[in-house]
């Protein structure tokens, strides 16, 4: 049970998401409902029919609306103590170590759907030592790991370049879920500072046969992202 105290902690947290569909939806009700007190959310994208089945951020009434703006009412009407700050453009290169920190942001969650994104959060959060909670989902799979830098394994220690060719198997929506909660669940013991991380281990989820797996790995010492920082 959550102490007054624990509260305080979960209300001073500032937590950024990237990207605001199927993966960063459940993640950011899931914060906002928690008490976090500023929640940013970057996502470039208008919502789109074909989001609803996962992306429980957003409604039919959203359809065309910007992600981010979307995001912004369905939060501030579950919680209105939240402070939600909208970045209405694709994390990129240009763009991303400003919006980390602009506001100082304690954690990064990447919920983005491409592996060119994935590794550019991870670059720019390994380069400002911030904290980052990976995840991914294809069809009826996840798998999400939690980076300190400095002090665990990022992802390019696990996968060194991200692959040439990315599917795009339909997503079975419960597993965007599934994995978006558990997201939420790392940052907020990171905030909090209790329990495990998942560092130095990915979790993958197989809803198929509704099992769980963990995949330890060490830091890699000649890791092209993190060997400068060691």
């Amino acid at each position: 049970m959550l102490t007054g105290f624990d509260q305080k902690k979960i209300f001073a947290g500032k937590v950024l998401i990237v990207g605001a569909g199927g993966l960063g939806s459940p993640a950011a009700m899931y914060l906002a409902a928690a008490g976090v007190g500023m929640l940013g959310i970057v996502d470039g994208d208008r919502v789109d029919i074909s989001n609803l089945q996962r992306q429980i951020l957003h409604a039919t009434d959203d359809i065309n609306r910007p992600k981010v703006f979307s995001a912004r009412d369905t939060l501030t009407a579950l919680n209105p103590e939240v402070e939600v700050i909208t970045y209405a453009e694709r994390a990129t290169a240009d763009n991303l170590a400003d919006i980390v920190r602009d506001r100082n942001f304690d954690i990064v969650l990447d919920c983005t759907d491409s592996f060119a994104a994935k590794f550019l959060i991870n670059d720019v959060c390994v380069a400002l030592g911030k904290p980052f909670v990976h995840a991914g989902v294809e069809g009826y799979g996840g798998q999400l790991m939690t980076c300190l830098p400095r002090r665990s394994a990022c992802l390019r220690c696990v996968f060194e370049e991200p692959p040439s060719i990315q599917t795009r198997a339909e997503i079975f929506n419960v597993v965007a879920g599934v994995i978006g909660t558990l997201q939420a669940a790392e940052a907020l013991k990171f905030l909090l500072d209790v329990g495990e991380l998942l560092t130095n281990q990915m979790l993958t989820f197989d809803a198929l046969t509704s099992t769980f797996r963990r995949i330890k790995f060490a830091r890699n010492k000649i890791c092209a992202a993190c060997k400068e920082v060691t």
